[in-house]
């Protein structure tokens, strides 16, 4: 970096001028700063700098303005997007625009220091491709998921292979099309196939086709799935369960770019972006000899890591309103509303099986929740188990619901003196066990007086 690069902020923000302003100059930069977009298109029309750094949402004007000004006047800057309003969209169509990099707020200014420092080294100019796709399914706020749309933003550029790993469930088939939509091959095909879910004697022509008569019950010609998707998507889910001597002719394939049909002799080009997935650990496949080293570096060109649910909780309740109404819509339902304490119960869930589970949990609160609105009681059993003091208070005040709803559905009459004293009798219960059997402890820490306890207890007995 030259020690006298100039770095130009713009933000109408006076704090984060002046934090970016600070952290640029102790790093050696020569700093501007301004707060609108005509503040800094004067500077411009004045003098150049070696990078720019805006914020999107200014009070005069979109910050990515900016662009086009230096577009017309083919000025070669490099501008850093930065916004505190992040979303898959908003991240793609900054990386479309042009922008070298694209920074959500709040952002770790040694992040900042270091995308500065790559853009004022001597780069080419980012292409601009001319569509945005209107639509995509990935969903969250989360630190986790802001990086993972920054680099579907990065790659809209790009039919580079992308291995996308995680736990299963957590959404890897949504990102593989979310990079196939934001790409320049959104116009093609997106074609996806389970490697696991097909019998490895099958595999091989489910991938390449066959010949008619090349194998028992080939009783016509056949395009494979590289076919299928010539000029756009490949997607291979569960990469780390595909057969050795397959993974053989598909690296030949991804080396080579062209491949035979089963029992074919005319060869084809294989016009296609690969991006592949698995929640297995492909590494100690290779240690262990059940996937090829070779085949894991054409395929692992990048990798997107998604983070399980457990680790992005913030994102549930967007998730799951985005699930309802999903849901809602496929089934001519009308959507159902989550209360407070039912986001605070699912997002206390361990979610083992990660988004997936969560979408299926939806669909079922779409038909089974008695109303409009969701409460926790309403949640299948096996989402039900709580993990936190909160969701445990939550949890016995559901049952109580719905056990006075079926009772009262039922026409149990005298539903308060009957609960009452079944409650009270398990808090004696409880606490004498608690206290070893010691009444006056045990009265004490309910507040209640001795007599009152041992009144009460023997209305029990009796």
């Amino acid at each position: 970096m030259s020690q006298h690069a100039r770095a130009w902020v713009t933000d109408d923000d006076d704090s984060i001028r002046f934090v970016l302003e600070r952290a640029l100059s102790r790093a050696g930069y020569e700093v501007a700063t301004y707060a609108t977009v005509a503040e800094l298109n004067d500077a411009l029309s004045r003098d150049t700098p070696d990078v720019i750094l805006t914020d999107i949402r200014l009070p005069d004007a979109d910050g990515l303005t900016v662009l086009d000004t230096l577009r017309d006047e083919q000025r070669d800057i490099p501008v850093i997007a930065m916004t505190g309003f992040s979303d898959l969209d908003a991240a793609v169509n900054a990386f479309q625009q042009g922008v070298f990099d694209y920074l959500p707020k709040p952002f770790d200014l040694d992040q900042v220091l270091s995308v500065v420092a790559s853009a004022v080294a001597d780069r080419p100019a980012p292409a601009v491709v001319d569509r945005v796709p209107d639509k995509h399914q990935v969903i969250g706020d989360s630190p986790a998921m802001q990086e993972i749309y920054r680099t579907i933003g990065r790659l809209s550029r790009s039919d580079i292979s992308v291995l996308i790993t995680g736990e299963t469930g957590s959404g890897k088939e949504v990102v593989a099309r979310a990079l196939h939509d934001h790409s320049p091959r959104a116009r093609g095909p997106f074609v996806a196939i389970n490697t696991a879910a097909i019998p490895s004697e099958l595999l091989e022509s489910e991938l390449f086709g066959h010949e008619r008569g090349s194998f028992t019950g080939a009783h016509a010609s056949r395009a494979g799935r590289f076919e299928e998707a010539s000029g756009g998507t490949l997607f291979l889910d569960e990469i780390g369960d595909m057969p050795l001597p397959l993974q053989t002719r598909l690296l030949r394939v991804l080396a080579e770019g062209d491949y035979y049909r089963v029992g074919g002799r005319d060869l084809l080009k294989a016009d296609v972006r690969v991006i592949a997935a698995t929640h297995q650990d492909l590494e100690r496949h290779i240690a262990e000899g059940r996937f090829r080293e070779d085949l894991y570096h054409r395929l692992n060109v990048i990798n997107i890591d998604l983070p399980p649910l457990r680790d992005r909780v913030e994102d549930i309740p967007a998730l799951a309103r985005y699930f309802l109404k999903q849901a809602a819509r496929d089934m001519g339902l009308e959507v159902k509303h989550l209360r407070p304490e039912t986001l605070a119960a699912l997002q206390a869930r361990p979610w083992p099986g990660n988004v997936r589970q969560l979408q299926n949990v939806c669909r079922q609160l779409c038909v089974m929740a008695p109303g409009d609105q969701v409460f926790p009681e309403d949640l299948p059993e096996d989402t039900a188990e709580p993990t936190t003091g909160r969701a445990r208070r939550e949890d016995w005040r559901g049952q109580l619901r719905g056990w006075a709803r079926q009772a009262l559905q039922a026409g149990t009459p005298d539903l308060m003196p009957a609960v009452r004293a079944e409650m009270e009798q398990v808090l004696f219960e409880v606490a004498l066990d608690h206290t070893g059997g010691k009444r006056i402890e045990a009265a004490k820490l309910l507040g209640v007086g001795r007599n009152t306890l041992t009144r009460k207890l023997k209305d029990i007995d009796d």
